[in-house]
């Protein structure tokens, strides 16, 4: 039966396809680590107080990357090259989502507008983060090579995507909720054709990896598809409400060390 937990269990199980994935998820990780640490360093003085959050996010970005590097040295494996068409970050940043590199790597102070450009940014890609990592905790959150490192993560997105909703729900309170709910909707239209894109491109690579027959890589290919038109015509929308989450300045404290993986 081809479901979402037997095409995991199948990347799993075999060491080149498990290193592929490792290597995506640790380079989109770390990639967010750097984002983060720049932000925070870059915030104007009017929002200061939000820099230790920002901080704290790209710690748990980082130790993300750390962790995936770590299931794989477990296994005796090495960090594989990512194929450019799976690099999700660096393809939402072509599409202008979210603050340029140069951006970041400039000495100059953000603007309020961009601290709630990059906070939108991360509402819908936490959004999806979030999403995927509640359905491999469902699926891996007992796996014993895995499960303690999908729990792990999988809290850390559901901090993200909290902190995300209730500082956006203060930019908005003060006055920015036009810019907020275009800056997200632009985002949001964006990463999704970028996640189908980077999907069927993640599965080209597994296909042939695990020597999959054409029926099923098209069948496979059809669902993304599928999915990419349910979320163009309204699923989207999840991803760009805002309301007051359960936990409460979630990205408030350190971040939680994950020692027994790096």
């Amino acid at each position: 039966m081809l479901s979402a937990k037997s095409l995991f269990k199948e990347i799993v199980d075999n060491d080149e396809s498990f290193q592929l994935f490792c290597s995506i998820a640790a380079s989109g990780e770390s990639q967010g680590g750097w984002e983060n640490g720049r932000i925070a360093a870059l915030v104007p003085a009017s929002e200061r107080a939000l820099a230790p959050k920002i901080t704290r996010h790209g710690a748990d970005e980082d130790k993300h990357g750390r962790i995936f590097n770590a299931l794989l040295s477990k296994r005796g494996l090495q960090p594989a090259g990512v194929p450019s068409e799976t690099d999700y970050t660096m393809l939402l940043e072509r599409r202008g989502i979210g603050l340029a590199h140069a951006r970041l790597k400039a000495d100059q102070p953000l603007t309020v507008d961009d601290v709630i450009t990059y906070l939108a940014h991360s509402r819908v890609t936490e959004q999806r983060a979030a999403d995927q990592m509640a359905m491999l905790r469902k699926y891996f959150g007992d796996h014993p090579e895995v499960g303690k490192a999908v729990r792990m993560i999988s809290n850390d997105e559901d901090n993200h995507l909290a902190y995300t909703h209730e500082e956006l729900l203060r930019f908005a309170a003060a006055g920015h909720g036009r810019f907020i709910q275009c800056t997200l909707r632009e985002c949001a239209l964006a990463e999704i054709r970028v996640h189908r894109d980077v999907s069927l491109a993640v599965m080209a690579h597994m296909g042939r990896i695990l020597g999959w027959s054409k029926g099923k890589s098209a069948l496979l290919a059809v669902g993304i598809h599928a999915m990419y038109a349910y979320e163009r015509l309204g699923g989207w929308r999840r991803m760009v409400s805002l309301r007051m989450p359960e936990r409460r300045d979630a990205l408030g404290g350190p971040a939680t060390p994950a020692h027994e993986f790096a």
